[in-house]
């Protein structure tokens, strides 16, 4: 079946007003394929593929364009609106600091900075003793890389190896795509490094060995078998908190026995946290479900609730190895994305977003499991923790992946006044605002299951 292209010109579709949605015009409304075509000719094309929606504004859990239709919105900007979007105390702290005046002041201190960190490392909680801000999440992964490497040499490694997980994803720029495994993505590498590893991740789907142990025994023998020597030759793991096109966790014995390998040879365990962390899947970040301490957590994303920033958190003896000037960033630490940083923690605190991630995520599930059973010749089991999750969509009665049917109900879905993550394969992605009231997420999954009824009857 070929892929499925979304249409850019208006659809007559049925008017909607209900408490969360409000469609009343074609969509996508009249305009938009004007700013689309527009973009084609000024940006690269590496930047599209998305729902053909131009966004104009968003507000807690909903978007709008500039026809004024609403969506419910279960992408939050592909998990940064953890807070909901513009949400009010972010733009009122962000106000501030422009009002001071005071945009960016490079690597010189500045107070609010020094409150951040604090409020930062409290939040993360033991063993993160000290950070280093960034402002995107492929940077902190390449900080990350770094720190790894310096590791390895100060305690004596033969060689700086990373050992990394199939299809896992953790960024775009060399480093961050030489630790992902997806061949065609870095072929432009050319030289890509020899001493970063990748070992197979445990798919549910794959294997009756429910523990994961001995997908990981084969993925050690690998490495063995290609003259790899774990105590000598590897200085870290780095592991993506679950693997994003899915929403697929590893299994808790995996990773907890990746751990006890990490400590019998001295290697350094790192989390990318960018999708998982700040309160998204039910725990402050997502590498507590697994029940083991990193020496490094890599975040972004929901860090700061829109504003660009992110970061590195670790042991200070390993955060601390760069020597002065050896490892900055020109707008890391700026006051406003500090002050937004703040807002985004003061936030989670004070509204409980942990908790109540971890709570509208069983709500999210249980619904998921009605449509599972509404649809069995379809659907998949649906997988992830608190509000972040992915349904699994199959050709009818068997378990071969339909992509092209899950771009049709996610175009449909925006037609109907919700927005979903596109993936393009089988998995359609779901990961609201945790701010979301609790009767949005059920209006949601029924638009969801109206959606795949609609597109399966389809010729």
């Amino acid at each position: 079946m070929a892929s499925h292209i979304f249409s850019r010109a208006p659809q007559p579709v049925q008017p909607i007003e209900t408490k969360h949605r409000s469609i009343k015009t074609s969509i996508p409304c009249p305009g938009t394929a004007d700013i689309l075509t527009r973009l084609d000719a000024t940006e690269s094309r590496s930047m599209h593929g998305q729902l053909p929606l131009v966004w104009d504004r968003a507000n807690n859990y909903n978007v709008y364009d500039a026809a004024g239709n609403k969506w419910i919105d279960f992408t939050s900007c592909i998990f940064v609106a953890n807070v909901g979007h513009s949400n009010p105390h972010l733009s009122s702290s962000i106000a501030a600091t422009l009002d001071r005046p005071l945009y960016s002041c490079y690597a010189y201190g500045n107070e609010i900075r020094a409150t951040y960190l604090e409020k930062l490392l409290e939040f993360a909680g033991k063993p993160f003793e000290k950070a280093f801000l960034l402002s995107a999440g492929t940077e902190a992964t390449e900080a990350a890389l770094k720190l790894i490497r310096m590791h390895g040499q100060k305690v004596g490694k033969r060689r700086g190896g990373i050992v990394t997980i199939q299809n896992n994803w953790h960024g775009r720029t060399m480093g961050a795509q030489m630790l992902s495994s997806n061949e065609g993505q870095k072929s432009w590498i050319g030289n890509l490094d020899s001493d970063i590893h990748h070992i197979p991740f445990p798919y549910p789907w794959d294997t009756n060995d429910k523990t994961g142990l001995d997908v990981l025994d084969k993925g050690l023998t690998q490495l063995k078998e290609n003259g790899v020597d774990l105590s000598q030759d590897i200085a870290g793991f780095m592991l993506e908190t679950f693997q994003g096109w899915g929403a697929v966790f590893y299994p808790k014995e995996y990773v907890q026995a990746i751990k006890d390998i990490c400590d019998k040879y001295d290697i350094l365990l790192a989390f990318d946290e960018m999708q998982a962390g700040f309160a998204r899947c039910g725990k402050a970040f997502g590498y507590e479900h697994y029940e083991v301490e990193p020496d490094l957590i890599c975040v972004g994303k929901g860090m700061g609730g829109g504003v660009p920033i992110s970061g590195v958190l670790g042991r200070k003896h390993i955060m601390d190895l760069p020597d002065i000037g050896n490892m900055s960033s020109t707008h890391s630490a700026n006051p406003m994305c500090c002050a937004a940083g703040l807002a985004v923690l003061e936030e989670i605190q004070s509204k409980d977003l942990v908790e109540e991630s971890r709570r509208k995520g069983d709500l999210l599930f249980a619904e998921l499991k009605k449509l599972e059973a509404r649809f069995p010749h379809r659907m998949g089991p649906s997988l992830g923790r608190g509000l972040l999750a992915a349904i699994f969509l199959y050709k009818p009665n068997t378990r071969e992946a339909d992509g092209p049917f899950g771009s049709r109900v996610c175009e449909l879905a925006m037609q109907k006044g919700l927005l979903m993550v596109h993936t393009g394969r089988e998995s359609i992605k779901l990961g609201p605002p945790l701010t979301i009231p609790d009767d949005a997420i059920i209006e949601a999954m029924e638009i969801l299951g109206d959606c795949i009824a609609e597109v399966d009857a389809m010729p």
